[in-house]
């Protein structure tokens, strides 16, 4: 029996937007990049001429109202998330955004009710860490019992600083949302995952030592926060942008019997370099190098999942919580206080 195709259009064609098309284009498995969406028009010719895009569109929702397509993926800015969710389910089409799901507490809540009132539509959200090889294999380990009982969670999220320039020249221009938005968001939801609780209250500091030049933008080159669980289970974040090896991201889980750790050294692969400068390991230089698999096998569950009708399980409720947690920090660190997660009502910006 022929497999049905899942025709996909997309919206963005940044650096990360490129990359899911060029893999749905390319290495998904029954899926075709049918259309796609940029208010940049090299970017719709990059995707006729690269990909052989058969469809394209400036608007979005012309897109998703005109187009011969099953579903859509989001990977515009964050602001238009929401809105483009909810027009994409309105019109009839699965959806795949990327995080974080929005920037607005109440905007998000009214999102998920449009996708409770679309069940019959498969949304998935692309934490994409949930699909790495290492995450997935302690994932499993800790629920095990391999190391006992979590007691504490310790994560690392620090880009490379060859991306710093480019980066303080969007900060001065745009709003990011945040380094703990921008940054943790991933960070958040593997504490989640791993324990399966939800993040209580939140402490957090940072400074701009490197490029004081974000003072002004009121963004922050390095970042750290305290956390504490609903259950007491503690977690410790630092978020970066100036890591001078390569792309930093590291996690390290403690229990009762145990601990494990995830990427200790970010290495790019089993190769270990030994010449006239020493006995060198290489590193990752950046987030596609890094998650290249997991970007893959996250495109590849969320097609699966509209074929075979399975939810993949990441929900619109684990990027509200995400979203709610960064705003939290984000708050915490300009009052310089412990701010309780509950309590966070607002938006990026008020």
């Amino acid at each position: 029996m022929t497999q049905k195709t899942i025709k996909i259009g997309i919206v963005g064609l940044g650096r990360l937007g490129k990359i899911h098309a060029t893999n749905i284009a390319t290495k998904i498995q029954h899926a075709k990049l049918q259309a796609a969406t940029s208010v940049v028009p090299a970017e719709l010719d990059w995707a006729k001429k690269e990909l052989g895009v058969e469809e394209v569109f400036e608007d979005f929702d012309d897109m998703v109202q005109h187009a011969d397509i099953d579903a859509v993926f989001i990977v515009s800015p964050s602001g238009f998330h929401l809105q483009q969710i909810e027009s994409a389910l309105n019109a009839g089409k699965h959806v795949f955004s990327e995080k974080p799901i929005g920037l607005d507490i109440e905007a998000i809540e009214h999102t998920q009710q449009v996708i409770a009132q679309h069940a019959n539509l498969k949304f998935q959200l692309g934490f994409m860490r949930r699909f790495d090889d290492s995450y997935r294999y302690a994932k499993q380990l800790v629920d095990q019992g391999k190391i006992g009982d979590i007691t504490l969670i310790r994560s690392y999220s620090i880009d490379p600083a060859a991306g710093m320039a480019s980066f303080v020249k969007f900060a001065t221009s745009a709003n990011s949302g945040g380094l703990f938005l921008d940054m943790s968001i991933h960070d958040i939801d593997v504490i989640r995952w791993f324990t399966g609780k939800e993040i209580d209250k939140v402490w957090a500091i940072g400074l701009n030592r490197a490029y004081p030049v974000l003072d002004k933008a009121g963004e922050l080159e390095t970042g750290a926060a305290l956390m504490q669980l609903e259950d007491k289970t503690m977690a410790i974040l630092v978020a970066g942008r100036n890591a001078a090896h390569g792309y930093h991201v590291e996690t390290e889980i403690i229990g009762t019997k145990g601990m494990l750790r995830i990427a200790q050294v970010p290495e790019k692969n089993l190769v270990t370099v030994m010449n006239e400068e020493g006995i060198i390991r290489p590193t990752s230089q950046n987030f596609p190098e890094r998650f290249a698999q997991a970007f893959l096998s996250e495109e590849q569950a969320f097609v699966n999942s509209i074929l075979n009708n399975q939810d993949v399980g990441i929900t619109a409720e684990d990027g509200l919580q995400g979203t709610k947690t960064a705003l939290a920090l984000q708050e915490a660190f300009e009052k310089n206080d412990i701010v309780k997660v509950a309590s966070v009502d607002k938006k990026v910006g008020a």
